[in-house]
């Protein structure tokens, strides 16, 4: 009911319409991503913290930036910034592969775990820099970064295929613009979704610290 309830106020009705994202959304227990302590919270509409100076994005979010990947059956995604897992999880619904970089490694591992867990075959973690990308397994049809940039890691760049599309928080250290871009002919077309909030992206072609 809890889920139910998520997904009907704030995901639908905020114009979320990709059936197969919500009813991974339905389905996913967001409960068991959220630490003990923060589990009442679980299906409210903000982030939380998991530990180490991370959060759980909010389900609205969660959601959008899948909805903004346009995935397909078949994909193949990068996701920087494993975090807790959830929106790993929600990924490995909505695309064929999954591949998510965590920098610390007790977050990584924890979530490799739960994956494990829950039953989810289609996912492979590595801990490192998540600005430098996951080159043995490129190119990817989508990337998702769920910290924010000062600017798209070139990396990443080099390592999306011909008309995938990247999301990722664009800004300085405390406000981003959500973007949305398109790799067409070599080149990024880029379009602002909405103004967003979200911990640093740390790493060589991100935040130092």
């Amino acid at each position: 009911m809890l889920r139910e309830n998520m997904v009907n106020s704030q995901i639908k009705a905020r114009g979320i319409s990709d059936e197969k994202i919500l009813q991974s959304m339905r389905e996913i227990p967001r409960h068991l991503f959220v630490p003990e302590q923060q589990r009442s919270y679980s299906y409210e509409d903000f982030p939380l913290p998991i530990g180490e100076g991370q959060t759980i994005s909010q389900p609205h979010i969660v959601a959008l930036m899948t909805e903004m990947l346009q995935l397909k059956e078949n994909d193949k995604v990068l996701e920087i910034g494993t975090g807790s897992g959830y929106q790993t999880a929600i990924l490995s619904k909505t695309a064929k592969e999954v591949y998510t970089m965590e920098k610390i490694e007790h977050l990584g591992l924890k979530a490799e775990k739960l994956f494990e867990e829950l039953g989810y075959k289609n996912i492979r973690v590595k801990i490192g820099d998540g600005t430098e990308g996951w080159s043995e397994y490129a190119p990817y049809d989508g990337i998702i970064v769920t910290a924010g940039s000062p600017q798209i890691p070139t990396p990443l760049i080099e390592q999306l295929s011909e008309n995938g599309r990247i999301v990722i928080p664009i800004g300085d250290a405390f406000s981003q613009d959500l973007i949305v871009a398109q790799k067409i002919k070599g080149k990024l077309i880029k379009k602002i979704v909405c103004g967003c909030v979200f911990v640093p992206l740390v790493g060589r072609h991100g935040w130092e610290k």
